[in-house]
């Protein structure tokens, strides 16, 4: 069964059947009334029912799914090892996201939360696991690692939640998260929660779901009503590059969205040059960078996230009023997206695509699957409508050290690291002394050096 949502309630979360500890959770947060994602599915999430629930980016999925997440489990028996709630996501990011946002509801029946995903030792979460979590949140590449080592089971799983489940079920993931599914009781509640439902989620309707019941609050791909969309023309990647500058000099926080992890690093090292703090986001970063970066930027003290589509799903920073495409995405449902990091929340945010001459028809290809309808200008970085789009800029800031943009930007360890070259001096030749003699003077400088 599939129902439609268009409008807002005027409906609390008491009036949904929410209980009363997690509606006090949530006053004590600022949330009093439900969006539609949430009015549209707690009455059947709470009930107990399989649901899928597709809402726009930003339309507060995440807390319609943590609500029946923590209701179910508020008198959970917790055991070593075996969880007994379990959340899927797609991205690093994401998942840390979700535990931020499900962890004041849990606290309020003192339940456990813990983040599972790769990228980082293991040995924190294995000690999380033993010592007892009732909710699990987890990428399924370490989520499985884990299963294979025995340091997890899933056979005490009441209630799963995939979120993003388009994405979590294409081709890349969909092996995974089918025996991960697979792995939990077939008697379990689960949700599916997503922007969009295609690519192989109707395979996972079909295997494992139970008399579904689907809610959707937005027509499918629709943009976001308090998003302003532009499309910026430019004459060569030399106006574009100044044009970037430009876009990225305003006071607010803004995300510029590149395609390849090398562009991304390099224009957050030139942006940070030219006085505007700036941090990266991509692949090949480890996960204290990605973390650091994040901070940085969800602090302040960096205006300006450089991103690939790594952030496009999952990186949610309050107040973020532009996303600057530098390069227009792949494809139509990246481009909502990634696009989909402003105006959320009700917020008003805008979004701007910087095209060059060549990439022009595929571009109002794009925007036209998005359902985007953005008149084309063609701008310099000096034209008025950039200016007002601007607005004020920030005062010129110079780095605070010539070693901090290279330490937010240590690549993460790989099995093909490239061999590191030994240094050597050309200009001084190897002592032809005994090695005895050489052991003694370095001793001596050493301890001159010391004193």
């Amino acid at each position: 069964m599939t129902t439609e949502t268009t409008m807002t309630t005027e409906t609390t979360f008491a009036d949904l059947g929410v209980p009363a500890p997690l509606v006090q959770a949530l006053t004590a947060a600022g949330r009093t009334s439900p969006f539609p994602i949430q009015a549209a599915t707690l009455p059947d999430t709470l009930a107990g029912r399989d649901v899928l629930g597709r809402g726009k980016t930003g339309s507060g999925k995440t807390l319609a799914f943590s609500i029946p997440l923590a209701t179910r489990l508020s008198q959970n028996k917790r055991r070593p090892s075996r969880p007994a709630g379990l959340v899927l996501a797609p991205t690093r990011e994401l998942a840390t996201q979700i535990t931020a946002e499900l962890a004041p509801l849990a606290a309020a029946y003192g339940l456990r939360v813990t983040t599972i995903f790769g990228g980082v030792p293991q040995g924190r979460q294995e000690r999380a696991l033993k010592d007892g979590v009732d909710i699990v949140v987890a990428c399924p590449g370490r989520l499985e690692d884990l299963m294979r080592q025995r340091l997890i089971s899933l056979d005490a799983v009441e209630i799963t939640v995939i979120d993003e489940a388009d994405h979590m079920a294409d081709l890349g993931f969909l092996p995974g998260v089918t025996r991960i599914l697979a792995a939990t009781p077939a008697g379990g509640q689960r949700l599916l929660f997503s922007a969009t439902l295609d690519n192989g989620v109707d395979k996972l309707v079909t295997r494992f779901l139970k008399n579904e019941v689907s809610h959707s609050v937005d027509p499918l791909d629709s943009p976001v009503a308090a998003m302003t969309h532009h499309v910026f023309h430019v004459a060569s990647a030399d106006a574009k590059k100044e044009l970037v500058r430009v876009l990225a000099s305003g006071t607010g926080r803004r995300i510029l969205f590149l395609r390849t992890k090398h562009q991304a690093r390099k224009l957050a090292r030139q942006l940070t040059e030219w006085g505007i703090p700036s941090v990266d986001l991509h692949g090949n970063l480890s996960q204290p960078a990605r973390d650091r970066n994040l901070a940085a930027f969800t602090a302040g003290t960096a205006r300006v996230l450089v991103a690939t589509d790594i952030a496009a799903r999952g990186v949610h920073v309050d107040d973020v009023e532009l996303v600057v495409h530098c390069d227009p995405p792949a494809e139509h449902k990246a481009y909502l997206h990634r696009s989909g990091r402003t105006a959320r929340a009700g917020r008003a945010g805008d979004v701007v695509t910087v095209v060059l001459p060549e990439q022009r028809k595929d571009t109002q290809v794009l925007l036209r699957k998005a359902g985007i309808k953005a008149a084309p200008q063609s701008v310099a970085a000096d034209s008025a409508a950039v200016a007002e789009l601007v607005g004020e800029l920030a005062p010129h800031q110079a780095p605070s050290a010539p070693s901090a943009p290279k330490a937010a930007q240590q690549p993460r360890r790989t099995g093909s690291r490239e061999p590191q070259r030994r240094r050597v001096s050309p200009a001084v030749p190897r002592s032809t002394q005994p090695r005895s003699a050489n052991r003694r003077r370095s001793s001596r400088a050493a301890g001159a050096t010391a004193v």
